[in-house]
């Protein structure tokens, strides 16, 4: 280019000695401002990496109880207990230790038809008040760290083994939430065979697993936290989804500033203001206590592997994903496949399979590392996390009481518990 423009101005008479040295001399004012946009995003991805190796993360595997009579808002206490948002306190706490709010991995898994609960949080921070929440809620219930992570079994060899994967978020608005256990009245404690959990068909699916296969779901969720500079979170302030949930409700209310700034009864007639639906009303409630509530930004994977390629059994995609159908108001929102390891029109998107083999490859470091990863651009737009409540969350990962009777979920056979504190101490009178 530089040779291009030699040749074209050679014989112009244009003097540029002016141009340029104007260009010298604005130069130092500029520089530091585009080598600062130019850094900031590496080196805030490189100091929280760092921050990440130094909390470690580890597995834990949780074992049943034999009996659960709580409802899923036990679940959401915990969800809520290890909202650990690890805020920095000053500029230094965020650009040269990282501080940020860490991920969580809580995770449904079936090896060869074993239905295991996981959970997969950062040592320090997270582990030991995810440990004591869960005692607390659940009684007898039993949290077991696993010297070897179950994925490390994955290594990748595609002439043995095969994978699909999907990346699963809300297919709506965000504020809108997803049908929750309120709506199937779990939080009034109904009789056990009453229940209606919506965690059964994904349960009954998993014991269904044959002995070659995996089947994993990964719920991936960080702090959904106020975005700002001082954080190290973003150079541009964004608020939380509180604000984006009012502005809904304004938007199905048809409340706008100049009507709510209406103080006059003579300029707006109570005939005049709108009608809302129950429907309408429902909705309204259900994205103002879901706002309300502590968030995390989610992003589900559902993976299926085989460590038989040869038997690789596509009918087992449709129930895969069928286990959310049961989280899904058509009148507010669902859960919805945002990507896949495969590609639609493989004869001209992906002609050699070549792309294909390299998602594969890659989506199962991801699920190693229990990252999400969704790119960047607007292409990307529709794939990333979507803020869910604890609300939420809950309802899609609990522990399930009795009314579950998958054969191959294992639970404890008796409850632990611990000495009566009265016991007589001293020796027995002869």
């Amino acid at each position: 280019m530089f040779f291009v423009w030699t040749i074209i101005l050679k014989d112009s008479t244009i003097n540029l000695l002016p141009a340029l040295s104007f260009a010298l001399f604005v130069l130092p004012l500029f520089l530091p401002v585009v080598l600062f946009h130019l850094t900031y995003g590496r080196w805030v991805e490189f100091v929280q990496t760092y921050s990440k190796y130094k909390n470690g993360r580890v597995t834990v595997r949780i074992n049943l109880p034999n009996e659960v009579f709580k409802s899923p808002q036990a679940m959401e206490a915990v969800l809520a207990q290890v909202h650990n948002t690890s805020k920095a306190d000053n500029l230094m706490e965020a650009y040269l230790d990282g501080k940020h709010p860490l991920s969580n991995s809580f995770e449904l898994v079936s090896i060869g038809g074993e239905v295991r609960f996981y959970a997969n949080v950062p040592k320090r921070k997270i582990k030991d008040i995810l440990e004591s929440q869960l005692y607390a809620q659940y009684p007898g219930i039993e949290i077991v760290e696993e010297p070897v992570d179950y994925a490390a079994e994955f290594q990748w060899d595609p002439e043995k083994m095969d994978i699909m994967s999907f990346h699963i978020v809300k297919a709506e608005d965000e504020v809108v939430p997803i049908k929750t256990y309120i709506d199937y009245k779990l939080d009034q404690l109904p009789k056990e065979e009453e229940k209606i959990d919506p965690m059964s068909p994904m349960l009954e699916f998993l014991g269904k697993v044959k002995p070659h296969e995996r089947v994993i779901y990964q719920i991936i969720c960080e702090p959904h936290v106020k975005k700002t500079f001082s954080l190290g979170t973003s150079l541009r302030e964004s608020p939380t989804w509180r604000k984006a949930g009012m502005d809904k409700i304004n938007q199905i209310m048809h409340r706008d500033e100049k009507r709510m700034g209406i103080r006059s009864e003579d300029e707006e007639k109570p005939d005049d203001r709108p009608t809302l639906t129950m429907g309408e009303r429902d909705l309204v409630a259900a994205i103002e206590r879901n706002c309300g509530k502590l968030a995390y930004r989610v992003g589900i994977r559902a993976a299926y592997i085989t460590l038989d390629k040869d038997n690789f059994d596509p009918d087992i995609i449709a129930p895969l994903l069928k286990s959310f159908y049961p989280y899904d108001d058509e009148n507010r929102n669902k859960l919805g496949i945002r990507w896949k390891t495969d590609f639609d029109y493989m004869f001209f998107e992906d002609f050699t399979g070549k792309r294909k083999e390299g998602r594969k490859r890659a989506e199962l470091e991801h699920i190693k590392s229990r990252t999400y990863d969704a790119g960047v651009g607007s292409a990307n737009d529709i794939h990333q996390p979507k803020v869910m409540s604890v609300e939420e969350l809950a309802t899609i990962f609990h522990i399930p009481g009795a009314v579950v009777l998958t054969p191959n979920l294992g639970r404890i056979p008796s409850t632990t518990t611990t000495a009566p504190s009265n016991l007589p101490v001293g020796e027995l009178p002869i």
